[in-house]
């Protein structure tokens, strides 16, 4: 073999090597300033707190601050309006949940498709909600309740953080799958939803673990199950909805993403990260103080958690003709 081919040669396999050698380089220095993570809710919700235990583990872990974004608005739309927009380079993620998948059917017109353009890259935590009633119903368990709503149609009050929020596609799941007709009640927020619910001013709600744990040990309002398949740790003596109503299943869940063409090498490294530090007893035990499990995976495994709640939850906002505020 010649000089300039054995030359020629080598130099092309260098020229095919080098994305690959480049690729493994951008991961290694991969972050090289600070990173922001934006997250749809205000501060102090468990979203937002997950966010910055997630994020400060991450910035020991990687040495770059993880700086939290809180932008409000629209049910998260705005966040992640702001993050699709971003440069794909891993310094701009987004903190995802339910809204993300209930909003695009919800929403007739968005300036962005989620599945297409939001990359995932980690799971965090699951939060069940708690069907949950004021002592005055004279139900004490999901089939009792189911009896008593449907001997009262249209009579029972079920109260909600906000139309199209999870507790209220959780409370219309409900009433798709039981077969039952209840009034929905919308408030800006769990707080003052809980606030009548406890009143005696609405008779039923589905709300979020960290809300009502407090509430329901006290025994101002009756907790009658836990919408996961299976019982919760954090409420070990509520029976799951799935033990009365087989397919059930309702949970607040959160998860990083980033935008599409965000290099793969980047997502991975995340991925990795945040999954160890999901694996740190205390990290477990602050989850838990949120109401939360972890909920670990692939980006491939959040991608298909995305994909198929988009579809669950379109199926309830057309069932139940939910409009946006």
């Amino acid at each position: 073999m010649s000089f300039a081919r054995r030359r020629f040669l080598h130099l092309a396999a260098g020229f095919i090597a080098s994305p690959a050698v480049s690729r493994i380089a951008r991961a290694q220095t991969y972050p090289a300033r600070p990173v922001r993570l934006i997250v749809g809710f205000a501060a102090g919700g468990s979203v937002s707190l997950a966010a910055r235990l997630i994020g400060q583990s991450l910035s020991e872990r990687l040495g770059q601050p993880f700086i939290i974004e809180n932008r409000p608005g629209a049910g998260t739309n705005l966040a992640t309006e702001a993050v699709v927009r971003a440069p794909a380079d891993g310094y701009t993620l987004l903190m995802i949940s339910p809204p993300a998948a209930i909003n695009a059917t919800l929403y007739e017109k968005l300036n962005f498709n989620f599945i297409r353009d939001i990359a995932p890259v980690a799971t965090v935590m699951r939060t069940p909600f708690v069907l949950e009633v004021n002592p005055s119903v004279p139900a004490k368990t999901v089939p009792e309740f189911i009896a008593y709503a449907k001997a009262n149609p249209g009579a029972i009050s079920m109260a909600s953080s906000g139309i199209g929020s999870g507790p209220h596609v959780a409370g219309e799941l409900f009433k798709m799958m039981a077969g039952v007709d209840m009034i929905h009640v919308p408030y800006r927020g769990s707080a003052p939803a809980l606030t009548d619910l406890i009143g005696g001013q609405v008779q039923v709600m589905f709300d979020t673990t960290p809300t009502s744990i407090e509430q329901i040990k006290s025994g101002k309002v009756r907790a009658l199950a836990v919408t996961t398949a299976t019982r919760s740790e954090v409420l070990p003596e509520i029976p799951a909805m799935g033990d009365f109503l087989v397919g059930y299943e309702a949970s607040f869940w959160a998860g990083f993403g980033a935008p599409k063409n965000t290099p793969a090498e980047i997502v991975a490294r995340l991925n990795k990260e945040i999954n160890a530090a999901l694996a740190d007893p205390a990290t477990k035990a602050r989850l838990a103080d949120l109401g939360g499990t972890v909920l670990s995976g692939s980006p491939a495994d959040f991608g298909k958690l995305v994909a198929d709640e988009t579809e669950k939850w379109g199926k309830v906002v057309k069932y139940a003709n939910m409009k946006p505020d």
